[in-house]
């Protein structure tokens, strides 16, 4: 007898939930990449498992589910940091600061950021680098601490590899009030 029980290929799952961010469907995306990582992880494909863990917290962020969000890519920066993917890794904890942010733990989301922000200088990313290190410059803004806020913006705007003319300006800007 033909085993009747269909399995769904996880790299199918993972273009529907890619699909389904794009049509701004969050939760339906998020369940998609939840079953593509549990997919991934069956087939003791981990890196991809972890990626998908990833996917699966920015659409849960998306959908304003925080927690879940945090929870869903909690320990993929350490996965990546024992494979040696450092972008990946970054990547990681760029999204556990977002969920941390979005729960109003700034502190730790801060502290995220900066670990982000310095693997992306490692790898001469400048770009992704001066984008987490505005993202950690807002969190310090939500917190309270308005000098650091400013410090970390303009260190951001520093780390720019191509700044625009509003990002020079706001450069000139902030080195006149230091």
């Amino acid at each position: 007898m033909i085993n009747a029980i269909m399995t769904i290929d996880p790299a199918e799952l993972a273009e529907n939930g890619k699909r389904a961010f794009a049509d701004k469907k969050f939760v339906e995306a998020a369940e998609y990449f939840e079953q593509a990582a549990d997919g991934f992880t069956k087939g003791r494909a981990g890196a991809l498992a972890a990626e998908m863990k990833n996917n699966q917290s920015v659409a849960l962020l998306q959908a304003g589910k925080s927690r879940e969000a945090l929870a869903a890519c909690s320990g993929t920066d350490e996965y990546f940091a024992g494979m040696k993917e450092v972008k990946k890794q970054a990547m990681a904890l760029g999204n556990q600061a977002a969920a941390l942010e979005a729960l109003h733990r700034y502190e730790e989301a801060i502290a995220k950021y900066g670990q982000a922000a310095e693997l992306f200088k490692r790898l001469g990313d400048g770009d992704m680098q001066a984008m987490v290190m505005k993202s950690a410059a807002a969190a310090k803004l939500k917190s309270g601490r308005i000098t650091e806020s400013a410090f970390k913006m303009m260190g951001a705007l520093e780390a720019k590899d191509k700044p625009t003319l509003f990002e020079r300006i706001m450069k000139f800007i902030l080195r006149i009030i230091r």
